[in-house]
């Protein structure tokens, strides 16, 4: 059943058509079904592949955008019965790095952290190190997001973390990047906090990091 439901849920951003994304969230909620699991295994999964197909140029930007529009009211439907904190649990920047315009993955990330009861400042994509730090100042944020889908563009990460470090502002903040070149290992090599697969494993995380539960230990 929940294959199913999320099949419809994917194919409907896929297709562009708000209204069956409306209705396949729907029957998720009536299904009984984990509204988070339902949003990133069906409107996430189809939005990656509404991603991949303008990558190919199989997909042009009115595609992309009918699909963004199907992915959100299915989102909107979900969102509600996602289960929140009582009290929020945190303040999230959030961004693509430097020299990266991919944004799709961390847009998700944003709206599940959102309904996860985090504040959530999402400063866009191709985002400069500085930006960061001035925003985790304003902010006194206490989880960081950096994103990046370009080898390329990895390397802003560990600029990012450096300059943390350089205004006194590495110990507040907990780093997490994401993004398919970076990895665990990479995390290390960087002394980022923690790596996340996915929107869910990010929340997830998040929560492990604040609590003190994970320790990367940076690679030699």
């Amino acid at each position: 059943m929940s294959k199913e439901i999320f099949k419809k849920l994917q194919e409907a951003v896929i297709e562009g058509e708000e209204d069956v994304a409306v209705a396949a969230a729907k029957e998720a909620v009536a299904a009984g079904l984990n509204a988070s699991e339902a949003i990133v295994e069906g409107l996430a999964k189809g939005m990656e592949t509404v991603g991949r197909y303008f990558e190919e140029q199989r997909y042009f930007l009115t595609e992309v955008i009918l699909s963004s529009y199907a992915f959100q009211a299915g989102v909107k439907v979900l969102k509600s019965h996602i289960k929140v904190e009582a009290e929020s649990p945190g303040i999230l920047v959030l961004g693509t790095v430097l020299g990266d315009t991919h944004d799709i993955g961390k847009n998700i990330v944003g709206i599940m952290f959102g309904a996860a009861g985090y504040e959530v400042h999402d400063l866009g994509r191709d985002v400069a190190p500085e930006a960061f730090v001035q925003k985790v100042r304003e902010t006194k944020a206490n989880i960081l997001g950096l994103s990046a889908l370009m080898t390329t563009s990895m390397d802003s990460m560990k600029t990012v973390i450096k300059l943390l470090k350089e205004e006194g502002l590495r110990d507040s903040v907990k780093v997490i990047i994401g993004g398919a070149p970076v990895s665990t290992r990479y995390a290390q090599q960087i002394g980022a906090d923690g790596y996340a697969t996915n929107a869910v494993h990010a929340i997830r995380v998040a929560r492990e990091l604040l609590e003190n539960k994970i320790v990367l230990a940076e690679a030699n």
